[in-house]
């Protein structure tokens, strides 16, 4: 199984996994040893979409059966290169079980459906589904799909679509279950946090001081991506979450230019004062909070005044992180119908910008702070574990085994452009927040018999959640198997001579 994109779609990725191993898959690493290749798509940028429609010809060519999912075929089904091929939507993945069996059958099989409870369009599929979560302490948790805006330029909307959000109450119990089973971190993942309840009348703050109430001390929760205009009204609120000792002072505000004329083009419903608004208030009233954002280098029309703005913007407030995307128009979207700003113009801006974000060093005057830091996965060159202070900065520290999802006190005695050096306090002791042991690596959360992705069983775990069987071998249960196997093979071979 493969994920590329956003930690949405990672999570998805999560489920889809963990439903397949409960089921009695065997998810391997190694892409020669399976039977079938699961490769769940991003649309935001061709690279992705490339490197997606390359593996999907890799895969033929090594006679393997494909399952694709993701946002490339939810929102361009009718693709030549995706004929034949089985399709899981965003909204299904739920049923990847079933479509995978098919699948290895040699049917085709697309479920490309929106959930809906009444005429309103839900959330997507359950939360509380089996799950394979890539790293055992950190949870990531799709609070909304789709979002309100209409952005010229982006193709993720063609397959998330508008708004729906999920309830409180069910995002509070997934918070809750995932602490109990080892969980550390949390992670609100959308296509727009800020945008979260306002088709189900509530709102971002309100379901944060309700996850907080469930957060055990020394745990953290990340807030994820949140557009300006829907953050604006709500400030006030989320400078006092911020700076809740359990919430990283971290906010992820995409500006993608800072030239109005631009951010009219691409239909983002805010200007430049409304973001820098935001980033003001914020610095205000949350001393030290971090603010990523995403720029977009060479949309259409973009003149060198309009991003000499954007210049200025990012020397102003010297982003700490910093998304440099040079534009790449994706096909249906309206901006690809527009004038387009020469290649090698594109490609000099986003060089420029990338420059002018590499001269500075935006922690230098972190060395000599004394931090807590909660240390939750290993280092690429697997040399360091990685933490992260309250500002969601990364801290290298030394890779001993009893560091690992515990909050530990170091002294910052190095800084690099991406990164902090810890050393740990001698005379302090690391605290563990997670309540419960963690999941092991591979093991499937959810489920009261918890089960590996190999196969191998585990007893129970104390977490409640789903109990899953291996099998209730009963001629009932044998003659409706059949027949729902059979009723899935005609709905699928419908389904495919309509499409």
């Amino acid at each position: 199984m493969k994920t590329w994109g956003c930690s949405h779609n990672n999570s998805d990725g999560e489920y889809m996994a963990g439903q397949l191993a409960a089921s009695g898959y065997k998810i391997t690493d190694d892409p020669a040893e399976a039977d079938l290749w699961l490769l769940n798509s991003c649309t935001v940028k061709n690279p992705a979409e490339d490197h997606f429609r390359n593996s999907i010809k890799k895969a033929q060519d090594q006679e393997k059966k494909v399952v694709v999912a993701g946002c490339v075929p939810q929102a361009q089904p009718r693709m030549d290169y995706l004929k034949g091929l089985s399709i899981i939507g965003v909204q299904q993945i739920d049923r990847v079980v079933e479509v995978v069996d098919e699948a290895v059958k040699g049917h085709s099989v697309r479920l490309l459906g929106q959930k809906k409870d009444g005429g309103r369009r839900l959330g997507g599929a359950r939360l509380d589904l089996p799950k394979i979560r890539k790293n055992p302490l950190i949870e990531i948790i799709s609070i909304n799909t789709g979002c309100l805006n209409a952005c010229t330029y982006c193709k993720t909307k063609h397959a998330r679509g508008d708004l729906a959000s999920y309830p409180i109450d069910e995002l509070v119990e997934r918070a809750r279950q995932s602490f109990q089973e080892g969980v550390c971190e949390i992670w609100l993942t959308s296509e727009d946090t800020g945008a979260y309840g306002r088709d189900i009348g509530t709102d971002l703050p309100t379901l944060l001081w309700r996850l907080v109430e469930v957060i055990p001390e020394g745990a953290m929760l990340r807030l994820g991506m949140t557009n300006p205009p829907y953050i604006l009204e709500h400030l006030e609120e989320m400078a006092k979450v911020l700076n809740h000792p359990r919430v990283y002072a971290f906010l992820h505000v995409p500006v993608q230019s800072a030239s109005d004329s631009v951010l009219m083009d691409m239909k983002r419903e805010y200007c430049i004062d409304d973001f820098t608004r935001v980033v003001d208030f914020l610095q205000e009233r949350v001393p030290g909070v971090t603010i990523a954002t995403d720029i977009i280098c060479g949309f259409p029309g973009e003149t060198e005044d309009d991003f000499q703005e954007t210049i200025e913007l990012v020397k102003r407030y010297k982003f700490p992180s910093l998304f440099i995307n040079q534009f790449y128009p994706r096909p249906g979207t309206p901006a690809a119908k527009m004038e387009q700003v020469p290649a090698h113009v594109k490609k000099q801006r986003t060089k420029e910008l990338s420059d002018l974000f590499r001269s500075y060093n935006p922690y230098d005057h972190k060395v000599g702070e004394r931090q807590h830091v909660l240390v939750t996965e290993e280092s690429f060159d697997a040399q360091h574990y990685v933490a992260h202070n309250k500002f969601y900065e990364q801290v290298l520290v030394p890779k001993r085994s009893e560091f690992k999802g515990k909050m530990i006190e170091v002294d910052i005695y190095e800084a690099g452009k991406h990164f902090l050096k810890g050393r740990p306090v001698e005379d302090s002791t690391p605290f563990t927040p997670s309540i419960a042991a963690p999941l092991e690596q591979g093991q499937v959360s959810g489920l009261s018999q918890v089960q590996t992705a190999n196969g191998v069983r585990h007893p129970p775990s104390t977490s409640p959640g789903l109990t899953w069987s291996s099998g209730l071998d009963t001629e009932a249960l044998k003659k409706l198997g059949i027949a729902v196997a059979l009723a899935a093979a005609i709905l699928a071979l419908v389904i495919e001579k309509l499409c």
